[in-house]
């Protein structure tokens, strides 16, 4: 029996892309992109990142041109990461005034002033030689208090060369605390504090650590300090201890596999709400597109629409100058 069933709401303001753009619920900007870019010391040009296509470790020089063309697009912020000539048991070129991402900061800093916002990750396993976000414990294990001290001298040497934003991502108990003290005392409470608040034990960092030459000695992991899949209650814990400690703005790390504690998140707290597409996520959108099985830009745009559904207010990903240039088209 054929059944003529009247034409829905929903499906009358579906009819024209006009009519899609008027009444939709959640917009991707330009505005909302955040782009993760690795520095690598003693390198005269930008090396490719085999397992992250159209990414590479820059030079200090390259950086200045592709933050300059980032301006350019209108993408507000960037975030920098470390690969060091010199590795140690402490981390000691984190907080180095002459390392590699201070050099980087203080060279932004006069090539685009207050026109990007200059965040800088703040850890020390791309520093160390035993690939832990801290110094270990005789052992094996992390130091979480000893390591704090590292966090607040590595804060204030990434203030100093001219950060807006330090990013603390060991997931230390105490990091926020420790770390808005020494900015504090050290005359910089302006510098704000983007928390890795909820960082999870992910197995979809590896093309990351391939960028930033890290490996965890003996097989270890991370899995002690950072969180477990399977607990989402947990984060808010975590991200609402960031918050008391001192956090301006808190992230949830990954971003597609943990949508539900974004949303959860967003849900529990006003402060501005981040999210990671970490490498793992940008890759598999990558190799598969390159494979011809799907249109690598129309899934990744997608992707970056569904963590701000889910409540992010602005996303750290590896797509945000493809992302801009879509978005300026």
């Amino acid at each position: 029996m054929h059944v003529e069933y009247p034409v829905s709401r929903p499906r009358r303001l579906r009819r024209t892309a006009a009519l899609r753009r008027l009444v939709a619920e959640t917009r991707l900007s330009v505005d909302d992109l955040v782009a993760p870019l690795f520095v690598r010391e003693g390198i005269d040009d930008p090396q490719p990142v085999a397992s992250l296509p159209g990414v590479v470790q820059h030079t200090r020089a390259s950086l200045c041109s592709e933050v300059a063309a980032l301006r350019d697009l209108g993408v507000p912020a960037v975030i920098l990461f470390g690969v060091p000539d010199r590795k140690d048991a402490v981390g000691s070129e984190a907080w180095n005034p002459d390392g590699i991402v201070q050099v980087a900061l203080r060279d932004l800093r006069d090539e685009v002033g207050d026109d990007v916002v200059l965040m800088a990750d703040l850890c020390v396993d791309e520093y160390t030689d035993h690939g832990h976000c801290g110094v270990l414990d005789g052992h094996g294990s992390v130091d979480n208090d000893a390591t704090l001290e590292l966090y607040a001298r590595a804060a204030v040497a990434q203030a100093d060369a001219g950060a807006s934003v330090t990013a603390p991502s060991g997931m230390m108990d105490g990091q926020v605390s420790a770390i808005r003290g020494a900015l504090d005392d050290a005359g910089h409470q302006q510098t704000a504090i983007l928390a890795y608040a909820a960082k999870y034990a992910s197995a979809l960092y590896g093309p990351f650590r391939d960028a930033v030459d890290v490996e965890i000695v003996d097989g270890g992991d991370r899995k002690g300090y950072q969180q477990d899949p399977p607990n989402a209650r947990e984060a808010m814990v975590e991200i609402l201890g960031d918050i008391e400690q001192g956090a301006d703005m808190v992230m949830v790390k990954p971003a597609l596999a943990y949508l539900d504690v974004i949303a959860e998140a967003r849900a529990v707290v006003d402060v501005p709400l981040a999210a990671y597409h970490v490498s793992g996520e940008y890759a598999m959108v990558q190799a598969a597109a390159a494979n011809g099985w799907l249109d690598g830009d129309a899934v990744g745009m997608e992707h970056l629409l569904s963590i701000r559904r889910a409540g992010a207010d602005f996303v750290l990903t590896y797509l945000a100058r493809r992302a801009a240039e879509l978005l300026g088209s």
